[in-house]
């Protein structure tokens, strides 16, 4: 199973071809199961042109599964420690909200597929984040 980042998603839907789009394809074109969770979802849906491209997004994205966290308070505390790992390697993760995307994807077994330079550092330094490659 794959979780699909908002990074990858929004240049996808712009028509973008370069690789990690052609994974995205190639994930279509098999089958292959993928999903968002609900911190994905709102940054797709906020960056909506208008309404009307607000409803298709809405429309398309409730057609995936979506992923959460499973241990309530514990869960962002992990995700809090997946920074402090980072920290002390010497890796600064910008975004909070991709701490926590890593964490679901831990928590559910999924593989990450992105086109973010944070995934790729936090990958770097814990193990059990997996990249779709």
């Amino acid at each position: 199973m794959i979780l699909v980042d908002t990074s990858l998603l929004i240049g996808y839907f712009k028509g973008r071809e370069d690789p990690p789009y052609d994974k995205m394809d190639y994930i279509i074109d098999n089958d292959i199961p993928y999903g968002i969770d609900n911190h994905i979802y709102l940054e797709i849906l906020q960056g909506a042109r208008d309404k009307k491209e607000y409803v298709i997004l809405k429309e398309y994205l409730n057609t995936l599964p979506f992923y959460e966290l499973k241990y309530g308070k514990r869960s962002y505390e992990n995700a809090a420690l997946l920074y402090i790992r980072c920290r002390e390697k010497g890796i600064t993760i910008r975004s909070t909200i991709d701490l926590i995307i890593a964490e679901i994807a831990i928590e559910n077994n999924l593989y990450i597929l992105h086109d973010d330079g944070d995934y790729t550092n936090m990958a770097s330094v814990i193990s059990e984040i997996k990249i779709y490659s």
